[in-house]
């Protein structure tokens, strides 16, 4: 899988298919039955060290099987009730009776923890099925526009937020969407696979790119329609590159219009419309701009998780002003390493993952027939 998604599913292990334990948890127990036989060697007969040897068992059911955990315990029990072992621990047939209890319940602890660890593994790799269902991952090309997607959700553990992209080959040529929808997290998946769906029928069905904006906005309107005071709204940018022309066409829907880079960053001066679900599509005219591609050009899409990004004294991030020399620093090919490096920086820009609060997309385009090609020189850097 080429896209970001498909590398955020392989980031995904710790979260989604279980956490494999530490290996100083797993050493603990047998750290912990080292030390403290070491201890009651050294230390005097008067100090009593064994009881803490309960401790062990219970440890090793955080990190073990039931049936690890039984063995280890028995191996205790039986190092306390050896000869050797009762010199050492001076352990009496009472305390014996106490530390198999203790076995015991370890091994029940043990058993319930490994049976909920595998329903949650079972039930986080239906979630990511179902969300990689809904956003599948980006081929590296769809017809002559090369692309690259990049996500990362505000709501931990999600590969699906309130954010969205698509791209998608048609009669029309090769369209795109990005999109934020309003909320982020799980509330807003239902809103983003509509929004999705709508986009990928309207690619097929409608002949201009304006068309494409109003069925997006009449999608999300019927979807509210049922609902007082919805407020279901989202913003958009919708992009076609046609089969026959080295140009691409713009329609924003109060979204921030997309980087077009050849040696500088620029945004695309778009028409702007309001954003989709409010119903404004008919009534306020919708205008695609169309922008001749140059040789080296590549289109930065994106969401305002993004730009709305702030760094400790509050500084929005300078996205258009930081892009030419990030782009410098990757090949003009390898658009998902443009994705990164704009990723990687604004992350160290907000000084830390967590400080970006919003969900953050990324979807970088290049017409293949064109975006290969050599710039011309007055249009380098």
């Amino acid at each position: 899988m080429s896209s970001a998604r498909a590398r955020g599913a392989e980031e995904a292990p710790g979260w989604l298919r279980g956490t494999p334990q530490p290996r100083w948890l797993r050493a603990l127990p047998a750290v912990i039955l080292a030390a403290l036989t070491f201890a009651q060697i050294v230390t005097p007969e008067t100090l009593e060290l064994g009881y803490f040897v309960v401790a062990v068992t219970p440890v090793a059911a955080l990190a073990y099987g039931p049936l690890s955990v039984a063995a280890l315990g028995g191996l205790t029990l039986l190092t306390l009730s050896l000869p050797y072992g009762r010199r050492i621990w001076d352990v009496e047939t009472p305390d014996l009776l106490a530390v198999v209890v203790v076995v015991v319940l370890s091994v029940v602890i043990s058993w319930v923890r490994t049976r909920r660890e595998q329903q949650l593994v079972t039930v986080r790799t239906v979630a990511e099925a179902a969300q990689l269902a809904v956003l599948p991952p980006l081929p590296a090309a769809v017809g002559p526009v090369r692309c690259a997607g990049l996500y990362r959700s505000a709501q931990r553990g999600l590969l699906v937020g309130g954010d969205l992209y698509d791209v998608r080959e048609g009669p029309h040529g090769v369209r795109a969407l990005v999109a934020d929808v309003q909320g982020h997290g799980l509330e807003a998946v239902s809103t983003v696979a509509a929004l999705l769906g709508a986009f990928r029928e309207a690619v097929l069905d409608e002949g201009e790119l304006s068309r494409v904006a109003a069925r997006l906005d009449r999608r999300l309107m019927v979807d509210s329609a049922a609902v007082e005071h919805a407020e279901l709204f989202a913003t958009a940018v919708v992009l076609e590159f046609p089969a026959d022309e080295a140009v691409v066409r713009v329609v924003s829907c109060g979204h921030p219009p997309p980087l077009l880079r050849g040696g500088t960053a620029r945004e695309i001066p778009v028409d702007p419309a309001p954003p989709l679900g409010l119903g404004l599509t008919g009534t306020v005219p919708v205008k695609a701009v169309s922008v001749p591609l140059e040789p080296g050009d590549r289109i930065l899409a994106h969401t305002d998780g993004v730009t709305e990004a702030r760094d400790a004294e509050g500084t929005f991030y300078p996205l258009a002003q930081r892009l030419p020399a990030l782009a410098a620093t990757v090949p003009a090919e390898d658009l998902m390493a443009l994705n990164e490096v704009v990723r990687e920086d604004l992350v160290r820009f907000a000084g830390k993952a967590e400080n970006v609060q919003d969900d953050v997309a990324l979807l970088a385009l290049g017409h293949a027939e064109i975006s290969d090609q050599e710039p011309a020189a007055a249009s380098r850097p």
